[in-house]
């Protein structure tokens, strides 16, 4: 869904074209609104209220209580099951007393399809839901909470003034073949994706080049970078952005306004990818969203 919405708003501006100021001002704050709608819905990154590893094969009880080895927080039922890690697959078994639900339908016994799946199975009880996750990291069971204080105080994110100079023509540049990189995380383990190419484009008169992922022919590529704002009016850890995929003469549009921030910047619940070392810029882009600090990390 968030990548169609960046495409929709994209597309209304072709690669090529300045747009007029007050046109592109009112096109940004649509896109920020549909972003801040995205960011604020009931399974939005801010109900995340908890990431809990499966670390060794083995029975995992879950519940309200402190003695369970994964403590669900708010008003989660004290005993509510166990997850058991068996090779790579989780089985969740639930109290019947817990009135867990997968589908709306009750459950006390389920083997779990993880979030790599194409329907990953979603377990529910009252405002909570819970998921499987895959990682390099490892395996975990992520909790959202519709009723998280960080959701129901959110109060909105400030963004650097939209400023089409920031809204860049940039090159694509495609390796000879797609290559298999490790992108830095935020749990300290690498993920692997896949680069297509870099983009090569020019802020006062200096030439850079950052890399993005995505598969060959996608209608867009993802890029997370950094730059000299890092760790003061933005993230630490850099922010993302949405690019089209190139036209027939092999341009794009890097529209800083749209850099955003990574979910960590939310919640201390989310694996965010890090930019890699040739990702850092040298340079300040004072455009896209500013840090937010709503939680106590």
């Amino acid at each position: 869904m968030a990548r169609t919405l960046v495409l929709m708003f994209l597309a209304s501006i072709p690669v090529g074209c300045r747009p007029d100021a007050a046109e592109y001002r009112a096109d940004f704050e649509a896109y920020h609104a549909a972003r801040i709608a995205r960011l604020t819905a009931p399974d939005g990154w801010l109900s995340l209220t908890g990431l809990y590893w499966l670390d060794q094969p083995g029975e995992f009880t879950f519940g309200g209580d402190s003695s369970n080895a994964f403590v669900f927080p708010g008003a989660a039922p004290a005993r509510m099951g166990t997850f058991t890690l068996t090779d790579t697959s989780v089985t969740m078994r639930a109290h019947h007393a817990a009135a867990v639900t997968v589908g709306g339908e009750p459950v006390t016994e389920i083997l779990m399809q993880d979030d790599e799946h194409e329907e990953p199975t979603i377990a529910q009880r009252g405002t909570m839901n819970w998921v499987v996750i895959r990682r390099s990291r490892g395996i975990g069971i992520r909790l959202r909470d519709a009723a998280s204080p960080v959701r129901t105080g959110f109060s909105g994110i400030e963004t650097f003034a939209p400023d089409v100079q920031m809204r860049i023509e940039a090159r694509f540049e495609a390796f000879n073949e797609p290559r298999r990189v490790m992108v830095p995380s935020i749990t300290g383990t690498p993920e692997e994706d896949i680069s297509p190419g870099m983009v090569a484009f020019e802020i006062e008169g200096e030439t850079h080049r950052l890399s993005v992922t995505g598969r060959p022919g996608a209608a867009e590529y993802f890029l997370v970078f950094g730059d000299r704002t890092n760790g003061h009016e933005t993230y630490g850890g850099g922010r993302f952005v949405y690019l089209p995929a190139p036209n027939a003469d092999g341009l794009t549009v890097l529209d800083f306004n749209r850099a955003y921030n990574p979910p960590c910047v939310f919640t201390p619940y989310a694996t965010c990818p890090l930019p890699t070392p040739e990702n850092r810029l040298p340079v300040r882009i004072e455009a896209g969203e500013k840090s937010w600090g709503g939680y106590d990390a």
